[in-house]
């Protein structure tokens, strides 16, 4: 886990050691133990490195293979190296270093760009051949490792984290209004290869590409935007699924849960592989639940540390009736404790951290635990990924429903419906169905509706979205799925990736190991949603490892925060009411800042809870106070 950094030059201009110097000292929190820097021609390389594996010096990039005609940074791990460091030595390839990162410079040698289809991790990797003059670029399956590009100026700069990039831009950033968009009407960042800053934008998950250097500012080789760059999509999650789902089709309950233990327990193992002292994140969540108890009681690790951030046990946020099942289980359990005074004081280091507005303060949460968690370890692993794979939210069973309705599957849609309406006590899963049964356009005008703080002109010139069109749109379960990985996992990859690097801590996520995410998603429909459950299947391989408290519980918070207290105490009031009335809220053009002034005053009151909508707007207005005005 570490920062990288590049510049590509289209112009026969040197690329001096200052300027990857100084995009590295932006992101030095990434990698705090070692840095280095590569330059030949028009091509230099910057790395900053938090050594996990092999802590040695020999660890040290970049690093150049013998010959030295290739040259890698790397950003993040692949977990099984070992594996492939012996079929790579069976081959006749020698080691100096015990990591992975030579493993997978071996292995580009070997293999080439197939090397990626081998690699089982998170990466984000640039890798030089000298002798072609060739710059091979490749993101990891799902985005869990961040890489961020601008083209301009008769150069390609790439990093980890935009901020590197800023400091290397001659000019003034600008906003996104689209991703602006999408944030304030849909509570979602990072579903395209937009970012909030106009002219950069990631590299997609699963993406990669190779430019050819040679010849550059003499050939008459233009590249002048992201559309001149050769992109090109190496992992089809969708293709995956569906070769998958023919193989284990005739799998019998018991056959599809002993499969799914396994898998779920190899991806563990394989992110315990660390030199460094590790623990895990436990929200009391059934995911982090189930991470933590397959580690202590099926992989027999006795000291185990965990972390939780905890409000007090007559807060509605509050988690510590499931937490505290682990009491006698975990050896080592901490506690944080985030309040509203650490929000207000964490404010500008927050904002700084994550680059771009989050949606939600749930990140913060993390963010604390990890205050706590780096004076004891430097790899941390956490439950992220489960709910896209097997159904986890709570208005996913509206999304299936509208598939059993559309499919003719009535009796199966009634059965369910009511089965969730009796255990839930609720009937809002009828509520999702209707809303994704709705045209896209449609759906589009609802949550607009529902934000009635929005400028109608703003609104006019953003209409259509992603987010409303392929998310909400889907029409399997599988597609459902499928579509989560593609347009929504990758901003909680981002904003945990921001808030564990900010630490110097890796996070890891098991549920995210790509042989689990595919068969999960395979899977039968009815292994996914049973009964009025979400994550059927985790809840039945759990039978006597997990606390039945938290195995059968039925409500979801995840690292949720009682922002809505939070947004009511004295020093959050002159902060939101100062936001609101200042010139520069008013001028951005989204706003409509008497009512949503009216709306937070109805939340001070106790009439509504709209947290999730002021914090919105603190978010983005800081955002720009600190990286566009």
């Amino acid at each position: 886990m570490c920062g990288i950094v590049g510049i590509v030059r289209f112009e026969d201009k040197p690329i001096k050691k200052d300027e990857l110097q100084t995009m590295m000292q932006v992101i030095k929190h990434r990698g705090p133990d070692d840095d280095g820097m590569f330059i030949d021609a028009h091509v230099g390389l910057g790395h900053v490195r938090l050594s996990i594996l092999d802590l040695s010096s020999a660890g040290k990039q970049p690093m150049t293979d013998p010959t030295r005609r290739y040259t890698i940074i790397q950003n993040g791990e692949s977990y099984n190296y070992i594996e492939l460091r012996e079929e790579l030595e069976s081959m006749g390839y020698t080691f100096k270093t015990k990591t992975d990162t030579e493993v997978v410079l071996n292995g580009y040698i070997a293999w080439g760009e197939k090397v990626l289809d081998r690699l089982n991790g998170m990466f984000a990797m640039a890798i030089y051949d000298k002798q072609e003059q060739t710059l091979f670029i490749a993101r990891d399956r799902f985005g869990v490792k961040p890489l961020y590009y601008h083209v301009g100026e008769g150069q390609l700069i790439f990093a980890s984290e935009i901020p590197a990039i800023l400091k290397a831009l001659p000019g003034k950033p600008k906003a996104n209004e689209n991703a602006i968009f999408d944030y304030l009407v849909f509570n979602r960042t990072d579903q395209t290869e937009d970012t909030f800053f106009e002219g950069i934008f990631k590299l997609q998950h699963g993406c990669c590409m190779t430019l050819k250097i040679s010849g550059l500012g003499v050939s008459g080789l233009v590249v002048s935007g992201k559309e001149d760059l050769p992109i090109r999509k190496w992992y089809d999650l969708t293709q995956k699924v569906k070769d998958l789902r023919f193989k284990i089709a005739d799998l019998g309950i018991e056959e599809a849960k002993a499969k799914y233990m396994e898998l779920f327990k190899r991806a563990i193992e394989l992110r315990l592989r660390a030199d460094v002292p590790w623990g895990v994140c436990l929200s009391g969540g059934i995911d982090s639940s189930a991470i933590t108890a397959t580690i202590i009681r099926e992989l027999k690790e006795p000291d185990v540390h965990s972390f939780s951030a905890v409000y007090g046990k007559d807060n509605k946020a509050d988690e510590s009736k499931f937490i505290d099942e682990f009491k006698g289980i975990v050896p080592n359990m901490h506690y944080i404790h985030p309040d509203a005074e650490t929000l207000f004081a964490h404010l500008d280091d927050y904002v700084r951290i994550q680059g771009e507005p989050t949606p939600t303060t749930s990140p913060y949460a993390l963010y604390c635990i990890l205050t706590e968690a780096s004076k004891y370890v430097k790899v941390i692993l956490d439950g992220q990924g489960s709910d896209e794979a097997i159904a986890g939210y709570e208005y996913i069973p509206g999304l299936y429903y509208k598939s059993l309705f559309t499919h003719f599957k009535w009796c199966r849609l009634a059965k369910e419906i009511v089965q969730y309406a009796k255990l839930h006590k609720s009937w809002r899963h009828v509520k999702y169905m209707t809303f994704f049964m709705l045209p896209s356009k449609m759906r589009t005008k609802v949550r607009v509706a529902q934000r009635g703080y929005i400028d109608p002109e703003f609104v006019a010139k953003h209409k259509d979205s992603v987010i409303a069109d392929k998310l909400y749109g889907a029409n399997t379960m599988e597609e459902m799925l499928i579509a989560h990985f593609e347009y929504k996992l990758e901003h909680l990859t981002k904003w945990g990736d921001r808030d564990t690097m900010a630490f110097g801590v890796e996070g890891r996520s098991p549920f995210l190991d790509k042989d689990l995410v595919e068969y999960s998603i395979a899977l039968k429909d009815e292994l996914k949603i049973k009964g009025g459950y979400t994550k059927f299947i985790l809840r039945e391989v759990m039978k006597g490892i997990m606390p039945e408290k938290v195995r059968l519980r039925v409500d979801k918070k995840g690292f949720s925060v009682p922002q809505d207290e939070w947004f009511r105490t004295e020093q959050f009031q002159e902060l939101v009411r100062e936001i609101l009335q200042s010139e520069s809220f008013a001028k951005r053009g989204y706003f409509k800042p008497e009512e949503a002034m009216k709306l937070y005053q109805r939340h001070l009151a106790g009439e509504i809870n709209i947290s999730k909508d002021i914090w919105k707007w603190i978010n983005l207005e800081l955002w720009f106070r600190k990286y566009i005005d």
